[in-house]
């Protein structure tokens, strides 16, 4: 499977992550010093309540900025047979005979993207799966925890 194009994926669904954001933080500052918006009394906070939205409009922004700068520079490599899970591997789990695959990212965990007509769940070593999986091996079979329920699960393969 070509990670490289696997990330560009992402690094574009992030970009247009951003772009509605943007759109959103500018239509709340527009929104928050808008003449129909000045206070008309000690209760109306129509205004201050546009710009705490514009504000944590921006701040989601810069964490995908953030996110984009590190799938940029996250280094595409090709994990061998018996090398331990760690960011950048791209896993395929066997739990209940179904397949799924998973990217570990540095960020911007929980995103789906279709590549290679598969699938793929974007995790970070910091989240309950990225936690279990990180140190196992193709081969492993760990009992790990999904939605608070033990599970057999097969390292089917680490890439």
């Amino acid at each position: 499977m070509n990670k490289r194009t696997l990330i560009r994926k992402i690094v574009a669904r992030l970009t247009e992550e951003l772009q509605v954001c943007f759109r959103a933080a500018n239509a709340s500052r527009a929104e928050a010093k808008h003449e129909q918006n000045k206070a008309e009394d000690k209760y109306d906070t129509r205004g201050l309540e546009a710009s705490y939205l514009a504000r944590g409009q921006s701040r989601q922004a810069a964490e995908i900025e953030s996110a984009i700068a590190e799938f940029e520079k996250l280094a595409v490599r090709k994990f061998g047979n018996g090398e331990a899970i760690d960011p950048g591997a791209l896993v395929e789990l066997e739990t209940g005979g179904e397949h799924s695959f998973y990217f570990i990212g540095p960020r911007a965990g929980s995103m789906e993207v279709v590549h290679e007509k598969r699938e793929i769940l974007v995790i970070t070593p910091q989240s309950p799966l990225g936690e279990q999986l990180i140190g196992k091996k193709q081969g492993d079979q760990p009992q790990l925890t999904f939605g608070g329920a033990k599970q057999a699960t097969r390292i089917v393969s680490v890439e």
